[in-house]
């Protein structure tokens, strides 16, 4: 008799990431992203901005108004959040200005 082999995972499909900008941040651990893309005109061919906006987890309440941010698709959390925030791409202004005040070091 042969031994019965372990069974391989087959392996997982790579999740689509996506790059958008957090719109809010009025929920807890939830940011509101909105990703632009522009997308030729059926007929005319012109080219016309497109808005998604997806519902995103963030674990530790980092990102805010103004990031832009990269998010990767996972199983739904909620009702609404399908997507959670796997990094910050680029701090918003709010940052930016919080640190003008600031007295340079040296």
């Amino acid at each position: 008799m042969s031994q019965p082999t372990p069974s391989a995972k087959p392996a997982r499909t790579p999740r689509k990431t996506e790059i958008g900008v957090v719109k809010s941040d009025k929920m807890d651990k939830t940011r509101r992203v909105e990703i632009e893309k522009l997308v030729p005109h059926p007929k005319y061919g012109k080219l016309m901005k497109h808005r998604t906006v997806c519902h995103a987890h963030d674990e530790t309440n980092q990102s805010h108004v103004g990031d832009t941010v990269e998010i990767m698709e996972t199983r739904p959390l909620s009702k609404l959040k399908r997507w959670r925030i796997v990094r910050i791409v680029r701090p918003g202004a709010q940052q930016a200005l919080a640190g003008e005040g600031e007295a340079p070091k040296g």
